[in-house]
């Protein structure tokens, strides 16, 4: 495989993790250098894993996931999504930053695992044509770290510009909801 088709193939599976993180960055007030190192090295981590457990997995597994793989990646981006519009819309304005933070926990671990899940069929992909998966999985890593510093920043300074807070975090759960029946359009669903 040529270095431009592996960038491009990076590139084009770093979108979701980019989009998610303009949404991120929208529904963040400010943005702490250890938000950014956990939301890119999670996003950029998954993205290098998942082709190296595809790859490995092969065609054996294949025919079992690729069924509904589209349907996890939607449900996982509903679930976080659909929690920013509750949150925008019937959250506690005394809850604490840390609560709101999906650089965090369980959601950054929700998010991380729905955005790098095409990385997977890529994976499966490399396998079947018999092509190593070390270089390829570290650009994909790379790509979508990078895509994930980018979006952050750029989701946040648009917030920035307007500092909406409901209206940002509204925003946000819609971006994910698109992200995810996109998706499934992809997949052929509709």
């Amino acid at each position: 495989m040529s270095l431009l088709a592996l960038i491009g193939i990076a590139v084009a599976l770093a979108m979701d993790a980019f989009a998610v993180a303009v949404a991120i960055g929208i529904s963040l007030k400010s943005i702490h250098y250890r938000q950014v190192f956990r939301l890119a090295w999670h996003f950029g981590l998954f993205q290098a894993m998942m082709p190296v457990i595809g790859w490995g997995a092969g065609t054996s597994v294949r025919s079992y996931i690729q069924d509904y793989d589209h349907w996890i990646a939607f449900a996982l981006l509903t679930l976080v999504g659909g929690n920013m519009l509750k949150e925008a819309f019937f959250g506690d304005e005394e809850e604490s930053e840390s609560e709101k933070d999906a650089t965090r926990g369980l959601t950054l671990v929700v998010l991380s695992v729905a955005t790098s899940i095409d990385a997977l069929a890529v994976g499966f992909s490399m396998s079947l044509l018999n092509l190593a998966i070390a270089t390829p999985a570290l650009v994909i890593g790379l790509v979508a770290a990078a895509f994930t510093v980018g979006g952050l920043y750029l989701g946040n300074r648009v917030a920035n510009f307007k500092r909406l807070s409901s209206c940002a975090e509204i925003l946000g759960g819609l971006v994910l909801l698109a992200i995810g029946v996109n998706i499934l359009h992809d997949h052929g669903v509709f």
